[in-house]
């Protein structure tokens, strides 16, 4: 039966197998890794975690390496529109094809261990992968680091982009905690790179405790960029540190680094879209360190801005409202096609103490009415990768050039 589905026909069954969404550890999966690739993955790997970032680090990663010439798989999470994006072969998603082959692989090996929707992603990547022949792999983490999926794979380079406080339920709620699961990426004498600026001493024992080279990055990268934001100097710096890491083995000129990170993009991190003579910016920031991130570099185009905003039960939602209220004119509250989504009433009930806010029914009532606003040139909308997915369901109506175009 299962070699007449199509994606839509794994992915609904997948999600059915486990009651729970995210399962954290590494027995089940590495048991069908080692089935499947019994001496290891055939390419290097380049794995990539932290709080915030990990999307445009690897971008950057990825556009170096195939501005040299290399054949680069990528691996990213969570997908905004489909499923297809969390793999990619040279800078182009792959076919459902490959994606159902990889399944229908992962099915016969597996037995009678149980995958998450998530483990089986991991593991077709994977596949994929070698079936490409592909030079390298860069492998972002779902949650956390050391019990993700993504882990059961002994990288060549490990980066942690920052550490700031989101998945409290599963990662601990202070840096320290937090650091030490995202330090469990690191191998023993394999590169480790490290963006950010206090790094928690969990995550500097870790890496003295396993001989792990650690290089500490705290210079922004300093040529132009492909993506907007101070921040991203950061992530495009780490992502060089990376690169030369690896220089004996994968030899990449500074014109091909300067190429390729003016040229990195990424869906939905300060990406700019023009309707009506007025500019969305869509960005997934969803917490306080990613809107502290968002605001600061909306602030170097002072401009009266409104937004569009709704987010999950789980994230610190109070903290991202205080950071942003200064500069957001005016609040639209929606609410948003996810399992975890705050509930409209519990959204209301946040901001209270601030009148400058409006109740939409859906995202389609969002945006119409911010685009009303004559005296408005800007809209941003945050708060949740499933905030964007929902906006650009009803943006993509205007027939807009988007990265998603």
């Amino acid at each position: 039966m299962k070699n007449k589905w199509t994606l839509d026909d794994w992915l609904n069954w997948q999600e059915m197998l486990m009651e729970e969404t995210i399962v954290m550890g590494l027995d089940r999966v590495g048991i069908v890794y080692n089935r499947l690739f019994p001496n290891g993955v055939p390419y290097k790997v380049i794995t990539v975690a932290g709080t915030n970032g990990k999307g445009s680090t690897v971008s950057f990663i990825d556009s170096i390496y195939r501005e040299s010439k290399y054949k680069i798989g990528r691996s990213t999470s969570p997908h905004l529109l489909k499923y297809n994006e969390r793999f990619a072969i040279d800078g182009q998603d792959v076919s459902d094809k490959l994606i159902i082959k990889a399944f229908e692989l992962i099915e016969a090996k597996r037995e009678n261990v149980t995958l998450t929707y998530f483990e089986f992603s991991t593991l077709a990547a994977l596949i994929i992968f070698a079936e490409a022949n592909i030079d390298l792999a860069i492998l972002e983490v779902g949650l956390g680091g050391r019990l993700d999926s993504v882990n059961i794979v002994d990288s060549d380079v490990s980066v942690i982009t920052n550490i700031a406080i989101d998945h409290t339920d599963y990662l601990g709620d202070t840096r320290e905690a937090i650091g030490r699961e995202k330090a469990g990426i690191m191998r023993t004498s394999m590169p480790c790179i490290c963006g950010d600026q206090k790094p928690p001493q969990s995550l500097l024992s870790y890496a003295k405790q396993i001989n792990t080279p650690l290089t500490l990055v705290s210079e922004l990268y300093k040529n132009e960029i492909g993506l907007e934001g101070a921040h991203q100097k950061m992530n495009a710096a780490v992502a060089v540190k990376a690169i030369e890491s690896l220089a004996d083995q994968f030899p990449v000129s500074i014109s091909m680094i300067t190429e390729g990170v003016k040229k990195a993009r990424v869906a939905a991190r300060f990406e700019k879209i023009a309707i009506g003579g007025k500019t969305i910016i869509l960005d997934v920031a969803h917490n306080p360190a990613a809107v502290e991130a968002l605001i600061n570099t909306l602030s170097e185009d002072p401009m009266e801005t409104v937004a569009i905003f709704s987010a999950l039960v789980d994230k610190n939602i109070d903290d991202m409202i205080e950071l942003a209220s200064e500069t957001i004119k005016h609040w639209f509250l929606v609410p948003i096609s996810a399992e975890r989504s705050i509930d409209l009433e519990s959204l209301k009930n946040k901001f209270d103490e601030l009148e400058s806010t409006t109740f939409c029914l859906n995202m389609n009532s969002a945006i119409s009415q911010s685009l009303e606003l004559n005296e408005i040139k800007r809209i941003v909308i945050f708060g949740s990768f499933y905030t964007i997915t929902d906006a650009f369901k009803i943006i993509k109506k205007f027939n807009v050039n988007s990265f998603w175009s």
